[in-house]
């Protein structure tokens, strides 16, 4: 897990197509002291995110007599030493230049760019740090995985590979539907092509510096926190970062849209896709100027995710009889009409299966045959199992560098063998998780099981987790399964709660600060093992003080909105019949990544871990 950010200023951004009734402020010039966050703010934000290793790096746009030009600066410990690089590109002229923290130093820019990039590096062989940048001026700060659609070789870094892709893509800022570019023709893709083919969570910011072009986005489904300021009239920069820094925040109420007005609004979730910002001189000005575009995905696959049309089922008499179900109960599961009483068809229709006709059967007495119903749904459930199994085993394994700092102590004793983690509440999800993850994992290897109480032992997720650390050793009893038991008083967590405010903005319910309590408590890994459940002894004995060292957390966060895992789905489809419960899980999905997943990425995040979930 890796943290990014970026300020841009001096520039006058044109928002209106995302924003149509947005005021378009005048710059002002870089030098000039904002009210607002600093880059200083910001690193501190970042720096727990990824404690590796911090970096920034600055870009200046001047402007010459034809064009600009730009000079990078980069903060590192070592002395003040320059390196000077020229190249001409019609008439842009670039100038690059290495600096250390020498304020002295007066340019004369109209615009700046400052990368930050703080990097938890669990990939490759070498250590990386970020902001990358390339001999040809380009600039990338990147925070995610990379599973498929880009090549990655087991022992290298994902971000180095995507910087190298993107060193190779068209330069034009066309997109693949458009016209008018001939880089297709000599075999290069457009950025928003590499980007769309990228399978796994992500964000990232980068500077292309042959088009004089910022690209900066997040996956289809938003994984990955990105937060953006758009240029105001009291703060005319632009602001990326994956998370705010500590800001004072009101909560509003558990509602999305509460009564009181929040004390702080400066940032907002970006919406998930790829935006650009081609920069070019306003010449009657003297400034720089540049529009924000959203780019479409180029991968059909992802546009299709991304409407959450799932097909429609409307079940046939007969095939629900094949099924062994009565003719009284087939009439109710046919009978699927929307809350106002029309056809409910959504357009696509496709064979009744039993896994459909199990979801009508609530009650103890149902007519479905048990033995038919599992003959039917074995084939899917398998086929999602091993969807599943895939994903967790692409995400659990252990690269080289991940390799070199288990087991290790401050003291230098060897300590135990733990690469990763899951969030555990002994619910069906996190079972699965953790069943799935011992099938992926070396017997050699213990795993973390997060369990977190504001009850102690009589809360209900501490039960069923003790009770699911039992089954998980019954089915593989050569695992050792720590059971980290983390208690927790809300009425002791006062500065703590301040922080975790800080890391669900823009978020600002109470539901949203209590799951994300629960979260950072849970990722923080600090709490109890019971020795009798971890070594399965079949009795308590000693309660020892226990911190996870775990790099990996598992999280079964998003399982109830795919799988209409919440009572008001079942409430949904007695109302609404198919079409109100496809309504409402594609309502949820569709705004997933503003609801639960920017929030979820930044508390886990903060305690310098990486979050996988499965979506």
């Amino acid at each position: 897990m890796c943290g990014i950010a970026l300020i841009v200023s001096g520039v006058r951004i044109e928002l209106s197509s995302l924003l149509p009734d947005h005021n378009l402020p005048f710059p002002q010039y870089p030098h000039v002291h904002h009210t607002g966050f600093s880059i200083e703010d910001i690193k501190a934000a970042l720096q727990r995110r990824g404690p590796d290793n911090l970096g920034t790096r600055k870009v200046y746009l001047e402007l010459t007599s034809s064009s600009y030009a730009d000079i990078e600066e980069e903060e590192e410990e070592n002395p003040s030493s320059f390196c000077f690089s020229e190249k001409k590109n019609d008439c842009i002229t670039s100038t690059y230049e290495v600096v250390q923290n020498d304020d002295s130093i007066v340019l004369n820019s109209v615009a700046e760019l400052h990368f930050v990039g703080a990097t938890l590096q669990l990939r490759g062989v070498d250590p990386v740090f970020q902001p990358l940048v390339d001999n040809l001026g380009n600039v990338l700060v990147y925070n995610g995985e990379i599973f498929g659609g880009l090549h990655i070789d087991r022992n290298s870094n994902d971000a180095e590979c995507l910087m190298h892709a993107l060193a190779k893509c068209c330069s034009c800022n066309w997109d693949e539907h458009e016209t008018g570019c001939h880089c297709f023709e000599k075999g290069k893709i457009s950025v928003t092509k590499l980007l769309s083919t990228i399978r796994g969570p992500w964000a990232t910011i980068y500077w292309q510096d042959s088009s004089k072009t910022l690209w900066f986005g997040r996956d289809a489904l938003g994984r990955r926190s990105l937060l953006v300021h758009w240029p105001t009239l009291d703060d005319p920069r632009l602001l990326l970062s994956s998370v705010s820094p500590l800001s004072p925040i009101k909560i509003i109420s558990d509602s999305e849209v509460g009564d009181g007005i929040p004390d702080h609004d400066f940032w907002e979730e970006l919406s998930c896709g790829i935006y650009s910002l081609k920069l070019d001189k306003l010449k009657l000005v003297g400034c720089l100027v540049g529009e924000v575009r959203r780019h479409d995905w180029i991968d059909p696959e992802l546009n299709e995710l991304i409407k959450w049309e799932r097909t429609y089922v409307e079940c046939k008499s007969y095939e629900i009889n094949s099924l062994g179900v009565s003719d009284e109960r087939a009439h109710h599961i046919t009978k699927s009409t929307s809350a106002n009483g029309t056809s409910s068809k959504l357009g696509v229709q496709m064979n009744c299966t039993a896994e459909h006709a199990k979801l009508c059967a609530d009650s103890p007495g149902s007519l479905l045959n048990g033995a038919t119903v599992h003959q039917a749904t074995s084939l899917p459930a398998h086929r999602v199992l091993d969807a599943l199994r895939e994903s967790v085993a692409r995400r659990s394994i252990i690269n080289p560098i991940l390799q070199a700092t288990m087991g290790k102590s401050e003291t230098g004793v060897r300590g135990k063998m733990v690469p990763v983690a899951v969030l555990f509440s002994g619910g069906l999800d996190s079972m699965i998780l953790a069943a799935l993850l011992d099938k992926c994992l070396e017997p050699c290897y213990e795993v973390d099981l997060l369990n977190v109480s504001f009850d102690e032992q009589f809360a209900p997720d501490r039960i069923s987790a003790r009770a699911g650390v039992k089954e998980l050793q019954r089915i593989s009893p050569l695992r050792r399964w720590n059971l980290v038991e983390i208690d927790a008083d809300l009425s002791n967590l006062t500065s703590e709660t301040e922080h975790v405010m800080s890391l669900i903005n823009p978020s600002k319910t109470y539901m949203d600060l209590n799951i994300g309590i629960a979260l950072w408590l849970a990722a923080g890994g600090d709490g109890w093992v019971d020795t009798g459940i971890s070594n399965n002894f079949g009795q308590y004995c000693q309660r020892l003080k226990y911190k996870s060292d775990a790099k990996i957390l598992l999280v079964g966060s998003g399982a109830d909105e795919q799988c209409a895992g919440y009572s008001r789905h079942r409430t949904k489809y007695r109302m609404g019949g198919w079409l109100g419960l496809h309504e409402e899980m594609k309502l949820d999905m569709q705004r997933i990544w503003k609801r639960n997943l920017g929030r979820d990425d930044r508390c886990i995040s903060d305690t310098g871990k990486e979050i996988s979930v499965f979506r």
